[in-house]
């Protein structure tokens, strides 16, 4: 069997029109402008229209994908969604996307590890890819978080936002990839930690969507440390070091977060991507977006050497070393 390599062909993204500011947010809740961005280096959120659903969001940023790619629909054949905001319990929203993009062959499934779905999504579709199932593929993080927020909550309202970014990734011969594609991947998981990071409802324990509930400092505290481990995992597995890296594409949650593992992991801050002041938290959609963004403004370019990396509720955490 020929060996094969999973390579990006295009990214795409999508934010929803209305931006809320800080500010905006100080109306609602006991909050300001300043303890925010001190705190989390967020400035501003997108927020859906009342008429937009997670899926809408992803075929959007989909058919900005393909359209980077030089593709259509019809040369799809694996949908992956990452999003802990699905449209229905079931079916998959996954398969909606399928349906809204004309699409009626090969696999369509979601990916559920919250803030880290869209790199565990990535591992996986490679993976699919590189064993036959699948030629091309769609890998797409998609959330509406504002749905799931206590907006009366001012420990977590502030931190989160909606949006949509995706990437086609298409398996070609290891010896026609010229060294580019997914390189490496590393998933972790520790269910203990389950309860610094949920949501307070679900169809089998409350029959309730629910909140996001989180204990910020306890979160804080692991990230890091959790990070610097997958980073670690996929850089020895590929002999890679952090100075050969050049772009690093971190999960936007907090900017401390981000400056911490920057400083443990040597990785200055003019090689890494940050979004979070435009955007927040888009929890599965952050790394996506920011991969867009960066690939669009010609940051991010053919050959570059990118490392992203992600952690979220469950506690999951994950991180990809692709070549682009």
């Amino acid at each position: 069997m020929t060996a094969l390599q999973s390579i990006v062909r295009g990214t795409g993204g999508y934010l929803p029109e209305r931006a809320v500011t800080n500010d905006e947010l100080s109306k609602m809740v006991e909050t300001s402008d300043a303890w925010i961005v001190q705190r989390t280096g967020i400035r501003q959120r997108h927020i859906a229209a009342d008429d937009e659903m997670t899926s809408d969001l992803a075929v959007k940023a989909a058919q900005r994908a393909l359209d980077a790619a030089g593709l259509t629909p019809e040369d799809i054949d694996l949908i992956v969604v990452a999003t802990s905001t699905p449209d229905l319990t079931f079916p998959a929203t996954a398969t909606l996307v399928q349906q809204k993009l004309g699409i009626t062959r090969g696999a369509a499934f979601d990916m559920q590890a919250v803030c880290s779905g869209f790199v565990y999504a990535l591992g996986t579709a490679d993976s699919c890819l590189k064993n036959g199932i699948g030629t091309r593929a769609l890998v797409i993080g998609a959330e509406t978080f504002s749905r799931i927020l206590d907006w009366s909550d001012r420990t977590t309202c502030v931190l989160f936002g909606d949006g949509a970014g995706a990437v086609v990734l298409e398996a070609v011969p290891a010896d026609e990839a010229g060294g580019r594609g997914v390189l490496s991947s590393s998933l972790r998981a520790d269910g203990t930690h389950w309860d610094k990071l949920y949501v307070d409802g679900g169809p089998s324990s409350t029959q309730t969507v629910g909140h996001v509930k989180m204990h910020g400092r306890e979160v804080f505290k692991h990230a890091v440390a959790m990070i610097s481990d997958v980073i670690g995992d996929v850089l020895e597995k590929t002999g890679h070091t952090t100075g050969d890296l050049d772009w690093f594409v971190p999960h936007q949650a907090n900017l401390r977060i981000i400056e911490g593992a920057g400083r443990k992991l040597g990785i200055p801050l003019e090689k890494t991507i940050v979004t979070i002041d435009r955007q927040a938290n888009t929890s599965a959609a952050s790394v996506p977006l920011a991969l867009w963004l960066a690939a669009e403004d010609g940051r991010i370019r053919r050959g570059d050497l990118v490392l992203l990396e992600a952690m979220g509720g469950g506690f999951t955490w994950g991180a990809s070393l692709v070549r682009w």
